[in-house]
């Protein structure tokens, strides 16, 4: 009996069709960067449940502490009666943030995150306005819908709140400079005078992972100390050791107002936070949320933090990274029909393929056959991207090298054999 058939039809009668799922497959058990399926199918994880298993499947460390939470208590919440491992975290994550003299706010996800985040500027500045990028993705609420640019998360959840302004993203191989990113900011917030912060993922997720370029960061944020504006960094996927250092932000130099984390903070257990400047914190009278903070989340955090750093998971992505785009860059000066661009920051890794060098020929569907015959083959990819051209790469940073290089070498199998076949076709 195929039981990932049976559930598919299973799923389908009990779900919204709204809530899909990339691949017919049901995981029964999982460990590090390996999983399998209730067939008995092993996988190949190089999507770490978008960037949260960030430490691995199935961590014993992790294991023990949620076990330990457990046979404590599961739910008090914090908001009336608190408890030491939340304060422990807080403590723990506003040292960790580069922004000086830091207080945090726990919540449940990564789009409460950005919302509080918002809430919290508008109630510091008294201005509404906030911007953000094209390509940007910070969430499925209402305020998040917002702040995010693609449209197929949008469509037809319209109206979205009001004060809310798009700005490109520097992309330089798409024609969009840092300057000419920094002169549009510059020229809207010279327009109004009611703009309270502006949002921005260091490296866009949804959107494709481009990277930001360091200096457009330090002039941005030259130009919110000018005008009086908040930055508020969106880390939800870039976060926890994932780039090579424990924020993104980090390699930018500069003090964020700002940061929002989930995903990778508690390694599955639902978990968020805000953690920024003290003053600006303090401004917000009320925030928090039922679950927010929750001992399993503060108790896996607190393991996650001490994984990190006692196995040098941020040395470790910067490993992935050089190993994983050495093999894509390779492919790439190979197959420039279909493979226009490799970018990464530690494991946070991309290849889009566009039509013979140009951007402005992407090739979505080269992409989900790519995607497509690698689960087929053992290998769970994801793709982003406004058009859908780009994988992504997100193994679980405690990746053994032989797994790494067993999934790339799938991976450059499948690249070579479709991107021969689309060229046979032209």
């Amino acid at each position: 009996m195929d039981n990932n058939a049976s559930l598919q039809k299973w799923k389908e009668l009990a779900f919204a069709a709204g809530l899909k799922n990339v691949y017919p497959v049901y995981i029964k058990t999982a460990h590090n960067s390996e999983l399998w399926d209730e067939d008995g199918n092993r996988y190949i994880d190089f999507g770490a449940g978008i960037a949260v298993t960030n430490v691995g499947h199935n961590h014993p460390k992790i294991n023990a502490a949620i076990k330990e939470q457990v046979d404590q208590f599961l739910h008090t919440c914090f908001m009336i009666t608190p408890y030491e491992k939340g304060v422990q975290l807080a403590e723990q994550l506003n040292a960790l943030a580069p922004i000086e003299n830091a207080k945090s706010v726990f919540l449940s996800t990564g789009a409460e995150a950005v919302e509080n985040a918002v809430k919290i500027a508008r109630a510091y500045t008294g201005k509404p306005g906030i911007i953000a990028f094209k390509n940007a993705f910070h969430g499925r609420t209402n305020t998040c819908l917002g702040l995010t640019w693609m449209e197929h998360y949008k469509n037809g959840f319209e109206p979205f709140p009001s004060n809310i302004h798009h700005t490109p993203f520097p992309v330089e191989h798409y024609g969009i400079t840092a300057q000419n990113s920094i002169a549009s900011i510059e020229t809207l917030l010279q327009k109004t005078n009611n703009i309270g912060a502006i949002i921005i993922e260091p490296i866009q997720g949804e959107g494709g992972f481009h990277i930001a370029p360091k200096e457009f960061l330090q002039e941005l944020r030259a130009l919110c100390d000018k005008y009086n504006v908040l930055l508020i960094v969106d880390e939800i996927q870039s976060g926890f050791a994932r780039t090579g250092s424990l924020f993104a932000i980090d390699h930018y130099e500069i003090q964020p107002d700002m940061i929002t984390m989930a995903k990778g903070i508690a390694n599955g257990i639902p978990m968020a936070a805000v953690v920024g400047k003290a003053h600006v914190m303090d401004a917000a009278k009320s925030v928090g949320g039922t679950y927010g903070g929750n001992p399993l989340g503060c108790a896996a955090a607190l393991a996650v933090l001490e994984i990190i750093e006692n196995e040098k998971l941020s040395q470790r992505a910067v490993q992935i990274g050089e190993i994983a785009s050495k093999l894509l860059n390779d492919l790439k000066n190979k197959l420039p029909e279909t493979v226009g661009h490799v970018r990464h920051l530690g494991a946070m890794i991309a290849i889009e393929f566009f039509e013979n060098g140009d951007p402005t020929r992407p090739l979505p569907e080269l992409v989900k056959t790519i995607r497509n015959k690698a689960i087929q083959k053992g290998l769970l990819l994801l793709s982003c991207g406004p058009n859908a051209n780009i994988i992504r790469l997100l193994p679980p940073l405690t990746i053994k090298e032989e797994t790494l290089k067993e999934g790339l070498n799938i991976l450059e199998d499948i690249i070579v054999s479709t991107s021969t076949a689309h060229a046979s076709n032209q």
